[in-house]
């Protein structure tokens, strides 16, 4: 373990050297990224730092026991020994799971769509409700979010909608999110006082830059339409929407929020380019998964992984088997416990995987 944490201290110092030099701060991409790689870094180089002192620490305290010559010395070095030792165990598993590599997704922003499945008025209802709970988490991490485009339901809520989340690694943090989501609850309309069960499906697609997916152009067909619902005296009079259709693959995207066709075209092409970047990236989850046996999924659309049920005022989490009776507060944001207990657990799967490197 010390060779590893050697390197990442011959890293940290490099990069330490290089943010103050002024050709890196006066290119401003690069310093971003090396700022962020030097907090990273930090974090680990202060538990080496520990580390080192702790084994000191233990060398010397053995040292003095073995010399026995002072015998207030030894009293104070058994303490030392004791607290040292106690202390190193725990040190070394927090450090191991500091050296698992991250996935390069993590750190990316992030397109979430949410689509009503079955349950009628009452899936798009839910639909809302499920877009207005991840808006308000978003709202609380600071990140923020943007609608790109929207289906609005019959009774209220979503068809379909989808918005871009933008902040610091959202979807290390969001990815668990994609599945199915259930809920079971009386609708408004039901007049018998039944318990209906009705869906909606989560998608979180890595925002792709343009040099993750390279599109031709020339494969895009570019449709253009008046956009509707809410919008201004512009809406259904003039041709800002856009839709783009991907030839090979099928694949479609469109964006009808923002008033003018031009940014309209290029939040539709950000979409598009993030859709062929999870086809991708759902491949090679598939070829991990194959590997593993991992419990928490992070992109099988069609795995059910959540219920909320109002009758109990319990949230359930399937993968993980974790229950939370605070259902109003759930989905008014507060998912962060759901969403801590499942990344626990993946970490705790890649500890597992790494353990051989130790």
């Amino acid at each position: 373990m010390l060779d590893r944490l050697q390197i990442v201290k011959q890293r940290f110092d490099e990069v330490s050297d290089l943010i103050i030099q002024p050709d890196v701060i006066a290119d401003q991409k690069r310093w971003v990224a090396l700022n962020k790689e030097y907090k990273d870094l930090k974090a680990l180089a202060d538990k080496r730092d520990e580390y080192v002192n702790i084994l000191g620490n233990i060398a010397e305290a053995k040292e003095i026991i073995a010399d026995g010559s002072d015998p207030e010395m030894t009293d104070m070095a058994k303490l030392q020994l004791d607290e040292a030792s106690s202390r190193l165990p725990e040190l070394e598993e927090e450090i191991k799971f500091m050296l698992i590599p991250k996935d390069p997704e993590d750190a990316k922003n992030v397109m979430v769509e949410i689509r009503a499945g079955t349950g009628g008025d009452e899936a798009s209802i839910f639909a809302g409700d499920l877009y207005r709970m991840y808006t308000k988490y978003c709202e609380g991490r600071g990140w923020r979010t943007s609608v790109v485009d929207m289906n609005e339901g019959t009774a209220g809520g979503f068809k379909e909608v989808i918005f871009e989340v933008t902040g610091e690694d959202v979807y290390g943090t969001l990815k668990f999110e994609a599945g199915v989501h259930r809920v079971q609850r009386v609708p408004q309309t039901e007049t018998q006082g039944r318990v209906h069960t009705s869906a909606a499906t989560v998608m979180v697609l890595p925002e792709a830059e343009e040099f993750d997916v390279q599109i031709d152009m020339n494969d895009v067909r570019i449709d253009y339409f008046c956009s509707s619902g809410p919008g201004g005296q512009s809406v259904n009079t003039t041709k800002s929407a856009v839709r783009l259709t991907h030839i090979p693959t099928g694949l479609v995207a469109q964006c009808q929020d923002e008033k003018s066709q031009h940014k309209n075209k290029d939040k539709a092409l950000t979409v598009l380019r993030s859709r062929l970047y999870e086809m991708e990236l759902a491949k090679k989850q598939e070829e991990d998964a194959a590997k593993r046996s991992s419990q928490v999924s992070s992109g099988d659309r069609s795995a059910k992984i959540r219920t909320y049920n109002y009758p109990q005022g319990r949230v359930t989490d399937h993968r993980i088997n974790m229950n939370i009776y605070d259902l109003p507060n759930f989905m008014n944001g507060d998912i962060q416990k759901m969403i801590d207990e499942i990344q626990l657990v993946n970490n705790t799967e890649k500890l597992k995987e790494a353990s051989e490197v130790f």
